[in-house]
C-alpha cells in the first residue's frame, strides 16, 4: 500500500514537471515572436521604412489674424471709497437697522443709540433760548417806549442808552442760545448713526445693549465698502511703464480683469492712476483702473489676474499652444514639408493668449505644425495628416476595423504605396 502511495506521488511530480516544462518551451516562442513582429504605426522611428509607415499626427497650418498686444499683471480689488462707520456720541446701543453683509444707501438708518439724555438736552437748550427771546422782546419794546420820550427830553440820554443797550446784549444772548439748541439738536440727530455712503456693509463690532464710545475711541461700529465701481491696483516692471504711457490716451488701450488667467473677462476699464515714483525695492510702478463691477463679481481684497490690451497687431502668425515644445535652446515647433516630412524648428515667442501662441519669428503664414507629438516623433521622419474627423473614425469602429485598418496600411506600406 505505502508502495502504491509512492508511485502515484510519483506520477504526479513527474506530470506537473512535464507540464512545466511544455509551458516553457512554448513560452519564448511567444516572447520571441512579440519582439520579433512590426512595432506599429506610434513605436517604430516614423520614417515610413520597414517601421509600420507613416506616423499619423495632428497638424494645422500657421494662421494670420488681429491679434492684442499684451501686458499682464496679478492685481488686487479694492474698494473706491471704505468709510468706517463710528459713533460720535456714547450712549447704549438700541437698536440695528440692517443686516451683517447689506447693501446699505447714503443717509439709510443704520444704529439707534438711547436718545433720552439728548432729547433733554435740547428741550432744555429750547427752553432757554424762548426765555430769551421773551426778554429780547420785552427790552425791544421798552426801547420803543423811550424812544419818543428822548425826542421830547422828558427821559436823559443815558436812561435810552441803558434800554438799547439791554435789547443788544439779549439779541446776543438769544444768538448764544440758537447755537447751543442746534448743538443739543445734533446730538440727538447723532443717536441715529446714518450710512455716509452707499456700498455693502461688513461685520458689526456691537450689538444691541453694549455701551458704544464716541468716535475716535475702540473699533468702529462697522465698515462700508463702496462695490460698483470698484478699483483694481496692480503693479508693472518699469520697462515697461513707456509702453504704457504710450498708448494711455488710445482709445483702444482697456484693461481686462480675469478672476482666472484662462477664463474669460468678467471687468474692463480704463487706467486711472499712475504712481510718481518707481518702488525701489522691486522696480515696479504702481498702477490702478476703475472698472463696473453692478453684479458684484469681483470683492474687495481679491487677487485677479489684470491684463492690459495696449493695442491690436493687424497680422500676428498665431499657432496652437500644444504645438510649441521647450527646449533646452529655447522653444520649437515641428513642421511638415510638402513631402511630409517633419523638421524641427526653432521659434521665438512673442506672447500666450489663452490657448493661442503668438509667434515673433521662425514660423510663416500657412506652415504646416504639428499639434500632438507621438512619442515615436523624429526629425526627418514621414508622416500622415490626420483631422478630428480622421481620430472620430477610427475611435468609433470596433477594435475588430481598428486591426483591419492597421492590416491595410502595414500591407500598403509594404507594397510601397503610402496609406
Amino acid at each position: 500500500m505505502k508502495r502504491l502511495s509512492m508511485l502515484l506521488v510519483f506520477g504526479l511530480i513527474a506530470a506537473i514537471a512535464g507540464g512545466g516544462y511544455w509551458y516553457w518551451t512554448q513560452k519564448p516562442g511567444d516572447a520571441s515572436a512579440a519582439a520579433n513582429a512590426p512595432k506599429g504605426k506610434g513605436k517604430g522611428k516614423g520614417k515610413g521604412k520597414g517601421g509600420g509607415g507613416p506616423i499619423l499626427v495632428k497638424a494645422v497650418q500657421a494662421a494670420v489674424k488681429p491679434m492684442p498686444v499684451l501686458i499682464e499683471a496679478v492685481g488686487t480689488v479694492e474698494p473706491e471709497h471704505s468709510v468706517q462707520v463710528r459713533a460720535q456720541v456714547s450712549g447704549v446701543l438700541q437698536s440695528v437697522r440692517f443686516k451683517e453683509g447689506d447693501r446699505v444707501k447714503a443717509g439709510q438708518v443704520l444704529f439707534e443709540i438711547d436718545p433720552r439724555t439728548f432729547q433733554a438736552q435740547y428741550n432744555q437748550a429750547l427752553a432757554q433760548l424762548a426765555r430769551d427771546r421773551a426778554q429780547l422782546e420785552n427790552a425791544r419794546a421798552q426801547q420803543d417806549r423811550l424812544a419818543p420820550l428822548l425826542k421830547r427830553e422828558y427821559i436823559t440820554r443815558q436812561e435810552f442808552d441803558v434800554a438799547v443797550t439791554s435789547v443788544k446784549s439779549l439779541e446776543a444772548t438769544v444768538q448764544a442760545d440758537q447755537a447751543v439748541a442746534e448743538a443739543a439738536r445734533i446730538q440727538l440727530e447723532f443717536a441715529r448713526i446714518r450710512a455716509p455712503i452707499s456700498g455693502r456693509t461688513g461685520t458689526l463690532a456691537f450689538k444691541p445693549g453694549n455701551l458704544v464710545p464716541a468716535a475716535g475711541a475702540g473699533t468702529p461700529l462697522v465698515t462700508i465698502n463702496t462695490m460698483d465701481p470698484i478699483l483694481v491696483a496692480f503693479s508693472v516692471p518699469e520697462r515697461q511703464l513707456d509702453d504704457i504711457r504710450r498708448y494711455q490716451d488710445d482709445k483702444l488701450m482697456r484693461i481686462e480683469i480675469l478672476p482666472d488667467r484662462n477664463a474669460p473677462p468678467v471687468a474692463e476699464g480704463k487706467l486711472v492712476f499712475v504712481d510718481n515714483t518707481v518702488t525701489p525695492q522691486t522696480g515696479t510702478v504702481l498702477l490702478k483702473t476703475r472698472v463696473s463691477n453692478p453684479n458684484e463679481v469681483i470683492w474687495p481684497g481679491q487677487f485677479v489676474n489684470v491684463r492690459i490690451v495696449l493695442t491690436v497687431e493687424p497680422e500676428a502668425i498665431v499657432v496652437p499652444e500644444a504645438a510649441v515644445q521647450p527646449g533646452q535652446e529655447g522653444s520649437f515647433v515641428y513642421l511638415v514639408d510638402g513631402e511630409n516630412k517633419v523638421r524641427v524648428q526653432p521659434v521665438k515667442v512673442a506672447r500666450q493668449i489663452g490657448t493661442e501662441v503668438v509667434i515673433a519669428s521662425g514660423v510663416k503664414p500657412g506652415d504646416t505644425v504639428i499639434t500632438e507629438i507621438p512619442q515615436a516623433l523624429q526629425e526627418g521622419g514621414t508622416v500622415r495628416l490626420g483631422g478630428r474627423d480622421d481620430a472620430a473614425k477610427g475611435s468609433g469602429k470596433g477594435k475588430r476595423n481598428k486591426g483591419r485598418s492597421d492590416a491595410v496600411d502595414q500591407r500598403k506600406s509594404a507594397d510601397g504605396v503610402a496609406p
